[in-house]
């Protein structure tokens, strides 16, 4: 790979995250201004309601019954090493690949835009609120999406894409 596309990846890498960001505080302003704590509005009935939840935890609320100071140190902590992880992974193998730059990017984008809620308000704005009938998923917001489809993406990439061209090789 040369030069220039190494350095398109890298401002599709750093395009990608801002842009998942500025959708993901968009969204939860817009939550902020228009509901009021655990008010719902359905959506499609039976199916999607936007719902205004916090969330103090980490996905599905896990650690939300520590105390507050901990479980910030804790969940900046993570972000920030998970952050540099990032970064790390972009320059090494994710310059090759167009997909690995997508999958990272998202997971960063997703992981500031969630970070950016607990430095502000000392947890996460939730509002996407999916269900059917008794079974409900928990809510969520779009840097959560952002991370879930980055890490699929990025397990994709290793698991289908890479053993199949290790396949197509031999």
């Amino acid at each position: 790979m040369n030069w220039l596309s190494g350095r398109r990846l890298m401002v599709s890498f750093i395009g990608i995250i801002l842009a998942v960001i500025c959708m993901d505080q968009v969204t939860k302003v817009w939550i902020l201004q228009n509901f009021a704590l655990y008010e719902s509005k359905v959506m499609i009935p039976g199916f999607f309601n936007l719902t205004y939840i916090t969330n103090n935890g980490a996905a599905f609320s896990m650690l939300a019954g520590q105390p507050a100071l901990w479980r910030q140190i804790f969940f900046i902590g993570a972000a920030g090493a998970a952050l540099v992880f990032i970064w790390l992974a972009q320059r090494s193998f994710g310059r090759t690949s167009a997909l690995y730059t997508m999958a990272l990017s998202l997971i960063a984008g997703g992981a500031i835009g969630n970070l950016i809620d607990r430095i502000r308000f000392g947890f996460v704005i939730d509002f996407l609120d999916f269900f059917m009938g008794v079974h409900h998923f928990p809510a969520f917001n779009i840097a959560d999406s952002a991370i879930s489809v980055g890490v699929t993406l990025f397990i994709f990439k290793n698991l289908v894409l890479e053993r199949h061209q290790a396949k197509q090789e031999l």
